[in-house]
């Protein structure tokens, strides 16, 4: 479940780098139920990576702050026993303070379905697929493409660990704007893993792991590369989950790159604020 803005390459921005523990811990054989969740994440950024992987100072610095407002609907189909299903409606927020300007507003609205089943008891697969819109409140706050982000999910859980994550990729469309070059996003990859111990009923602490990688942009009206437009990142974390009650639970993690290219430094802070009901 992804957190998405309009420069997914943004540092902090990693995709689905918003997830927590237990994010694919999903049950089959279930009566409908419905969850919100709110993330939320903050960064300062006062250094980036340049293009040989060196970090440096940013002139000026950058403070982003970025949500998502998720609403899922889970089924199942008679049709299809074993099976879990769910479909998602998120729509991200953005705030940004950089260079003696600030701004904010409503970037695009992802939409998608899930689907996954249990190999055994203790375990968790199935793959999920979205449709970002182009749009949003402010032209700096949409990516003026479609794009589409896919991911195999997978969940494991020991009796005082767990393990979960996603592999996928993100897709978007030839940017078109009238007046201006055309421009194909490169392909993004990523990876989101979460390893947490379960120390008590209430507290799970865990280690997050991210990675992403992005394709060079391609100027279609010139037909070449954009120069340093493709961009990597490792960010590692640590954090805490808290199963406040069945229904109810609140995350908080700090994440900070180890290792880029080409892309602002991630510094920062998430927290994730989940309530489920029939």
């Amino acid at each position: 479940m992804p957190l998405l803005t309009p420069g997914l390459a943004y540092a902090a921005d990693i995709t689905l780098g918003i997830i927590g523990p237990h994010e694919y811990d999903l049950p089959v054989d279930y009566k409908p139920f419905n969850v919100l969740v709110q993330y939320g994440n903050g960064n300062a950024s006062g250094n980036t990576y340049n293009s040989t992987g060196q970090r440096v100072p940013a002139h000026g610095g950058s403070h982003t702050w970025s949500g998502l407002t998720k609403y899922v609907h889970f089924r199942t189909f008679d049709a299809l026993p074993h099976v879990g299903f769910a479909f998602e409606v998120i729509q991200s927020e953005n705030y940004t303070l950089a260079g003696g300007t600030n701004y904010g507003g409503l970037g695009g609205t992802i939409v998608g379905p899930a689907a996954w089943f249990k190999p055994n008891a203790h375990s968790t697969l199935g793959f999920q697929t979205f449709l970002q819109t182009p749009s949003g409140t402010r032209d700096t706050l949409a990516t003026g493409y479609w794009a589409n982000i896919s991911s195999i999910i997978f969940d494991y859980e020991w009796k005082h660990f767990s393990f979960d994550g996603d592999v996928g990729t993100l897709v978007g469309s030839t940017k078109h704007k009238t007046g201006q070059h055309s421009y194909s996003p490169g392909v993004v990859f990523y990876s989101n893993l979460r390893f947490s111990w379960k120390a008590t009923k209430l507290i799970e602490p865990y280690f997050a792991f991210d990675w992403q990688n992005v394709g060079g942009t391609y100027d279609q009206s010139i037909h070449a590369d954009l120069s340093n437009s493709n961009s990597r990142e490792i960010a590692p974390g640590l954090g805490v989950m808290f199963n406040i009650s069945r229904t109810i639970s609140f995350t908080t993690r700090y994440a900070h790159s180890i290792e880029g290219r080409n892309t602002p430094e991630t510094n920062a802070y998430y927290v994730k604020f989940l309530y489920l009901w029939p």
